[in-house]
């Protein structure tokens, strides 16, 4: 299928889209199902798209994943939550194959996908109507020349405050302390959130009923610390 439409601005989605070969059978059930789950293609960055309009049945909250890895999180997420829709924003091929085998005997009402940049779904969005987004594990780009690839910046924070809802969240985690620092300052300077944390505790330790991703079970496995950085939107 030829996914590329004139409407989305290119943008470079940095790393592989590919690490291993699917095998025919997981290539096409990601196929089916991602005709399925995808967020329309034809999307326009005009910031008017409401994500009831994508959905077939009402919801609840809507909230977004942005960059799901294998999708751990998200389809565990969607399961524990079937009154609250979800999308998910994931560029890599094995990721989004291997979240849509996860699903395949789960319902689907609930859950809509897109294996591009995410940059485009948010800039189609209107604003205000999101109830959450997650940012998890991001990949960190140590190297200072790469810091500008980091999904968390102060564009993508405002962008981030323009789409969700007053008193909606921003739920960020890494087990990298650097990034952590990163993130929560990023944050911190956009005056239209707050910082739910009043003690360390409250960002080592998970929020409640937390489903972890993947990473974050073998970074615990070996001992690696995981900060749970979680903002609110303020009214």
């Amino acid at each position: 299928m030829n996914t590329a439409t004139p409407d989305i601005k290119r943008r470079r989605v940095f790393g592989r889209r590919l690490t291993r070969s699917l095998s025919p059978s997981l290539q096409n059930l990601h196929q089916t199902m991602l005709d399925k789950l995808q967020v329309p293609r034809a999307l326009v960055e005009k910031k008017n798209l409401k994500p009831a309009d994508i959905f077939e049945k009402p919801f609840n909250q809507f909230w977004f994943e942005i960059g799901f890895g294998n999708g751990v999180h998200l389809h565990d997420e969607c399961v524990a939550h079937p009154d609250t829709a979800f999308i998910g924003a994931e560029p890599y091929i094995n990721g989004m194959a291997n979240f849509l085998k996860s699903m395949e005997n789960q319902s689907h009402d609930n859950i809509r996908v897109w294996m591009d940049d995410a940059i485009v779904v948010l800039d189609s969005l209107a604003d205000e109507v999101l109830d959450g987004i997650y940012i998890l594990n991001p990949d960190p780009w140590p190297k200072k020349r790469h810091w500008k690839r980091r999904i968390v910046s102060t564009e993508n924070v405002a962008r981030f405050v323009r789409i969700l809802k007053p008193g909606g969240k921003l739920v960020m985690t890494t087990d990298i302390d650097d990034l952590a620092e990163w993130m929560a300052t990023h944050a911190i300077n956009n005056p239209q959130l707050r910082w739910d944390a009043n003690s360390p505790a409250d960002w080592k330790n998970p929020p409640p009923g937390w489903n972890p991703t993947k990473y974050e079970k073998k970074g615990a496995a070996v001992g690696r610390q995981q900060s749970y950085l979680v903002f609110t939107k303020q009214t």
